[in-house]
C-alpha cells in the first residue's frame, strides 16, 4: 500500500535537537488525553511556554512563560497581529508560511523564529507547532516556543542562509 500525501504528522524537531521530544499530546478529535503532562524538559535553564491559537477567532492562549519570553504584561489579553508584529520580517513571513501548510495538510512545524519582545531584549524562539483536529478538519494549533537565544549568541555551529535566518525549519 502506497502513501497518501501528505503525510500525517508524527514528529518535526531540528536536527540540533534529535534527542530531545516534546509530548504535544493528542493532536486528533479534541483535547489532550486524560491525565496528560508534558515530557519534561532536558535543560532546566530553558524558559519554554505552552500556547494555543483558535483558528476560528485567532484567539491565543499563552502560559506564563510565554508571555515573559515576550515582555508583555500576563493580565493583557493576547492580540495575533501585534505579537506577529515582533517577529523579524524573515520570521514572520517564514512562520506564516509553516503556518497556512500546517493548516491545509494537518502537519505540525518547527521554526526558530527572531523576534523583539516588548522588554526590547532581542531573542531567539524555538516555535514548536501541531494542528488539533475535529472531524478531519483542523480547528487550532498548539505547540511550544522555547527561547534558544544560546544558541545564537555561540556563533558559528549553526548555517545561515545569508539573512538573519538560520536553516532550521522542519516540517513533516
Amino acid at each position: 500500500m502506497l502513501p497518501t500525501e501528505p503525510l500525517p504528522l508524527h514528529h518535526s524537531w531540528p536536527m540540533s535537537d534529535a534527542g530531545e521530544r516534546l509530548d504535544l499530546g493528542r493532536v486528533h478529535d479534541g483535547d489532550p488525553a486524560p491525565g496528560f503532562t508534558p515530557a519534561p524538559l532536558h535543560a532546566a535553564d530553558r524558559a519554554t511556554g505552552r500556547w494555543a491559537c483558535d483558528l476560528a477567532t485567532n484567539m491565543l492562549t499563552w502560559s506564563s512563560a510565554v508571555y515573559r519570553l515576550f515582555g508583555m504584561p500576563q493580565d493583557n489579553p493576547v492580540d495575533r497581529g501585534v505579537t506577529v508584529s515582533m517577529y523579524a520580517e524573515r520570521s514572520r513571513a517564514a512562520m506564516e508560511r509553516l503556518r497556512t501548510h500546517a493548516i491545509r495538510h494537518r502537519r505540525g512545524f518547527t521554526l526558530d523564529i527572531q523576534i523583539a519582545p516588548l522588554d526590547d531584549v532581542c531573542r531567539w524562539l524555538r516555535l514548536t507547532a501541531a494542528p488539533i483536529c475535529d472531524a478531519g478538519l483542523v480547528v487550532s494549533l498548539h505547540g511550544y516556543k522555547t527561547d534558544v537565544s544560546d544558541l545564537y549568541r555561540r556563533g558559528p555551529a549553526l548555517s545561515y542562509d545569508g539573512g538573519d535566518m538560520p536553516l532550521a525549519a522542519v516540517s513533516r
